[in-house]
């Protein structure tokens, strides 16, 4: 017996697969914004991670420390412009003031170092990332491989 399934419901089924490509996530008073991460390459041992944070809360917190299994260590790094050059030093935590957004993008001054990769992030793929804060505490994020070049939404606005 042959049986008919409504065009609209196998539209939504193959919908439902899909990882949805705006993401956000929260942590106490912190929004977390489309985490995302560049493709890399079978050579690449290091790769970046990328998202915007938002403290919608009265006080003030702080990203402490980050960690994933696809790699070994995750760094905060701050990018540095001397003159023509563009140097990153790592930084131990990062300050979210109460009521403001601060972006880790590929265009801005702070990123996630993903050290010691363990393998190459593929196009389309997620990965967990987990995220301490201060005060809003420990949250786990899905990281979105997007590709090599991409400056995500998380390049200045949060979506």
């Amino acid at each position: 017996m042959i049986q008919f399934i409504p065009r609209a419901l196998v539209c939504l089924s193959l919908l439902a697969g899909l990882p949805a490509l705006a993401h956000d996530f929260k942590a106490g008073a912190v929004t977390i914004n489309h985490p995302f991460a560049r493709a890399t390459t079978s050579t690449m041992t290091t790769g970046a991670a990328y998202m915007v944070l938002a403290n919608t809360g009265p006080q003030a917190d702080r990203l402490l420390s980050a960690s994933t299994p696809v790699a070994d260590s995750v760094m905060l790094h701050m990018n540095v412009k001397k003159g023509a050059v563009v140097e990153m030093h790592h930084v131990t935590t990062l300050d979210l003031p109460a009521g403001q957004t601060v972006a880790l993008s590929p265009a801005g001054s702070f990123h996630l170092m993903l050290m010691g990769l363990k393998q190459p992030l593929k196009l389309g793929a997620a990965f967990p990332l987990t995220l301490v804060f201060e005060k809003a505490g420990e949250t786990q994020v899905m990281v979105t491989v997007e590709r090599a070049g991409s400056m995500g939404p998380a390049a200045g606005k949060p979506h």
